[in-house]
């Protein structure tokens, strides 16, 4: 049999269910998604040539400055508000900017949000010392 390792979260002191716990992956998706599709409709609007290829890049920079100054000032991007969800320092405090920042640009490489640990924290949270919750 497996060893018992508590529930998601425990590990950083955060409760099993309910508000401040750990966010469900699937809500995690979704929040994403909207802000993806946020920000491909803007970029989409700011090209006047409609390119698929240059549309799709600036898809992603409109993405990497939204997400990083959405979480950076409220810890939250509009899809991560939309669903209730909430990036916070693990100390349960406000996530400063410049950890916003460097877990935003790591989560547009995209690699780091694929590899979790038993917390389903991907690296870029990790790597940036942040959770994100539920509100």
């Amino acid at each position: 049999m497996g060893v018992d390792v508590g529930y998601r979260g425990q590990g950083l002191g955060l409760p099993e269910t309910g508000p401040g716990s750990i966010a469900p992956l699937g809500r995690r998706v979704v929040a994403i998604l909207l802000d993806w599709g946020m920000c491909a409709l803007i970029a989409y609007g700011l090209i006047a040539d409609r390119q698929a290829a240059s549309a799709s890049n600036w898809t992603l920079v409109v993405f990497v400055v939204m997400a990083a100054l959405a979480v950076g000032t409220q810890g939250m991007t509009p899809g991560k508000r939309l669903l209730g969800l909430r990036v916070i320092a693990l100390n349960g405090g406000r996530l400063p900017f410049a950890r916003a920042v460097l877990r935003t640009l790591l989560l547009g490489l995209l690699i780091p949000a694929l590899v979790w640990d038993r917390d389903t924290r991907g690296l870029h949270d990790r790597f940036s010392g942040a959770v994100q919750i539920r509100v």
